[in-house]
Protein backbone atom coordinates (compact mmCIF):
# COMPACT_ATOMS: atom_id res chain seq x y z
CA UNK A 1 0.00 0.00 0.00
CA UNK A 2 1.09 3.69 -0.42
CA UNK A 3 0.17 7.30 1.14
CA UNK A 4 -1.77 9.79 -1.07
CA UNK A 5 -1.99 13.15 0.31
CA UNK A 6 -5.41 14.61 -0.86
CA UNK A 7 -5.66 18.91 -0.40
CA UNK A 8 -8.94 19.99 -0.10
CA UNK A 9 -8.89 23.42 -1.03
CA UNK A 10 -12.29 25.85 -0.36
CA UNK A 11 -14.11 26.31 -3.35
CA UNK A 12 -17.61 27.12 -1.49
CA UNK A 13 -17.59 27.88 2.16
CA UNK A 14 -21.50 27.53 2.73
CA UNK A 15 -21.44 24.25 0.50
CA UNK A 16 -18.88 23.16 2.97
CA UNK A 17 -20.74 24.22 5.94
CA UNK A 18 -23.65 22.36 4.49
CA UNK A 19 -21.89 19.44 4.08
CA UNK A 20 -18.97 19.02 6.57
CA UNK A 21 -21.18 16.10 8.62
CA UNK A 22 -21.88 14.11 5.17
CA UNK A 23 -17.56 15.26 4.76
CA UNK A 24 -16.82 13.65 8.28
CA UNK A 25 -19.13 10.42 8.16
CA UNK A 26 -17.72 9.33 4.41
CA UNK A 27 -13.56 9.49 6.07
CA UNK A 28 -14.91 7.57 9.43
CA UNK A 29 -16.30 5.08 7.07
CA UNK A 30 -12.77 5.27 5.08
CA UNK A 31 -10.81 5.14 8.17
CA UNK A 32 -12.94 1.90 9.41
CA UNK A 33 -11.82 0.52 5.63
CA UNK A 34 -8.65 1.41 6.89
CA UNK A 35 -7.79 3.75 4.04
CA UNK A 36 -6.97 6.95 5.94
CA UNK A 37 -3.73 7.21 7.91
CA UNK A 38 -4.38 11.39 8.79
CA UNK A 39 -6.67 14.11 8.54
CA UNK A 40 -7.25 17.35 9.35
CA UNK A 41 -8.34 20.97 8.68
CA UNK A 42 -6.07 24.04 8.32
CA UNK A 43 -6.74 26.27 10.42
CA UNK A 44 -6.53 29.48 8.33
CA UNK A 45 -9.81 28.48 5.85
CA UNK A 46 -7.91 26.92 3.48
CA UNK A 47 -9.65 24.09 3.52
CA UNK A 48 -8.11 20.67 4.76
CA UNK A 49 -6.16 17.56 3.63
CA UNK A 50 -6.49 14.13 4.16
CA UNK A 51 -3.59 11.40 3.78
CA UNK A 52 -5.14 8.07 1.63
CA UNK A 53 -3.45 4.40 2.01
CA UNK A 54 -4.26 3.43 -1.31
CA UNK A 55 -3.19 0.38 -3.76
CA UNK A 56 -2.25 3.05 -6.39
CA UNK A 57 -2.91 6.66 -7.63
CA UNK A 58 -5.79 5.47 -9.30
CA UNK A 59 -7.56 3.95 -6.35
CA UNK A 60 -6.98 7.05 -4.27
CA UNK A 61 -8.40 9.69 -6.71
CA UNK A 62 -11.32 7.31 -6.86
CA UNK A 63 -11.64 7.88 -3.27
CA UNK A 64 -11.06 11.25 -3.02
CA UNK A 65 -13.48 11.72 -6.25
CA UNK A 66 -16.37 10.55 -3.99
CA UNK A 67 -15.71 12.41 -1.12
CA UNK A 68 -19.20 14.44 -0.30
CA UNK A 69 -17.07 17.89 -0.63
CA UNK A 70 -15.91 17.05 -3.79
CA UNK A 71 -19.15 15.36 -5.18
CA UNK A 72 -21.36 19.19 -4.22
CA UNK A 73 -18.23 21.48 -5.30
CA UNK A 74 -17.54 22.46 -1.78
CA UNK A 75 -14.20 21.67 -2.09
CA UNK A 76 -11.90 20.79 -5.16
CA UNK A 77 -8.90 18.26 -4.52
CA UNK A 78 -5.21 17.73 -5.29
CA UNK A 79 -3.38 14.99 -4.72
CA UNK A 80 0.21 13.57 -4.62
CA UNK A 81 1.90 10.45 -3.71
CA UNK A 82 3.64 10.43 -0.24
CA UNK A 83 6.61 9.17 0.26
CA UNK A 84 6.58 9.01 4.22
CA UNK A 85 9.89 9.64 6.27
CA UNK A 86 9.30 9.84 10.41
CA UNK A 87 10.50 8.49 13.39
CA UNK A 88 7.40 8.38 14.74
CA UNK A 89 5.84 5.13 15.84
CA UNK A 90 3.25 4.01 13.86
CA UNK A 91 -0.02 2.01 14.08
CA UNK A 92 0.10 -1.26 12.31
Amino acid sequence: MKYFMVLLPMLDEEKSKQYRQDHLDYIAKKDEEGHVFAKGRFVDGFGGMVIYIAEDLAHAESIAKEDPYVVKEARTYEIHEWEMTTRAVLPE
